[in-house]
């Protein structure tokens, strides 16, 4: 596996936060290595510290393809690892960059979604892949419901409550921020090439889905997708559990991973978002509590 592939979990200083915000880190910090200790030697998220009053909070599901040491490497060879099955190729250097211009919170994974997709609901068949667009995860193959249990305390949950921890410092000192999430998604799928550039997923709630498109396509040169190629609404997925089940306006950017995978890239379309992201987390509309109905819970 590639250097790219050890992260560590950080909490970037800002000299300007308050007290509780320093304490509400610290907790974050702290908040798995109480539930696993081994949780010291391979945290299993990233999180930047920004202003929560920002407007914003980001979100990198898939940052990283890494897996912990008592993992081996599944059973899958390296080279699968820097496919787009491992982890979503370019996300997390956007995501990093565009925390430390719009100065936002960001929380980020730190291990393959190999391991576990924490884009999923615990429940959901999927969180242990065991094929993936080809690829058999020998070490998922034979997962009992215990081994997926760990899995889900030790990586999938800390995660998903370092999001709510975050949401709740940022709902107590300001106006509800919006929920950011960024992916990128492969240029060819199944020997047919993928013509957007970049896409924006959502279910219900079109508040800053409708500003994000409207940004996008005032850039003459992209192609731009809307719920496409996947649908956003999916049961207890990130932005269900975090956002609209919170009524928190909400956008999921997919970005083609060609585009993004370099450092030109990555600078590029941070600096294509940030315009677009600034005019989101200064409206008003996106910044109150408003519930939408999601499609999953349809009758």
């Amino acid at each position: 596996m590639s250097g790219e592939m050890r992260f560590l979990s950080k909490t970037h200083a800002n000299p300007d936060r308050s007290a509780s915000e320093s304490r509400s880190t610290d907790k974050m910090a702290k908040m798995n290595q109480a539930a696993d200790p081994s949780a010291i030697d391979f945290p299993p998220y990233e999180y930047v510290t920004g202003d929560p009053g920002s407007g914003l909070l980001l979100l990198c599901d898939h940052a990283s393809n890494a897996v912990p040491p008592e993992y081996g490497d599944l059973g899958v060879p390296a080279e699968q690892f820097e496919r787009h099955i491992g982890y979503d190729i370019g996300a997390r250097a956007v995501t990093l960059e565009l925390a430390k211009r719009l100065n936002a919170p960001a929380c980020l994974t730190t291990y393959s979604r190999l391991l576990i997709d924490p884009n999923r609901g615990e429940d959901d068949p999927t969180l242990l892949m065991r094929l993936s667009d080809g690829a058999v995860v020998p070490g998922n193959a034979h997962a009992d419901q215990k081994e997926r249990e760990r899995r889900i305390s030790r990586f999938h949950k800390p995660y998903h409550d370092l999001i709510e921890t975050t949401l709740d410092l940022s709902l107590q000192s300001a106006p509800p921020p919006v929920v950011v999430s960024i992916h990128s998604f492969t240029p060819v799928w199944r020997g047919v090439p993928r013509p957007w550039h970049a896409t924006v997923l959502w279910d219900s709630d079109p508040r800053a889905v409708r500003l994000m498109l409207d940004g996008l396509r005032r850039q003459p040169d992209l192609v731009v997708g809307d719920n496409e190629p996947y649908d956003g609404a999916l049961k207890n997925d990130t932005m269900y559990r975090h956002a609209t089940r919170r009524g928190l306006s909400q956008v999921l950017l997919e970005l083609r991973q060609d585009l993004i995978a370099n450092t030109g890239g990555q600078l590029e379309w941070a600096g294509r978002l940030e315009p677009i992201l600034r005019e989101i987390a200064q409206d008003a509309e996106c910044r109150t509590i408003q519930f939408f109905r999601s499609r999953c819970d349809a009758d």
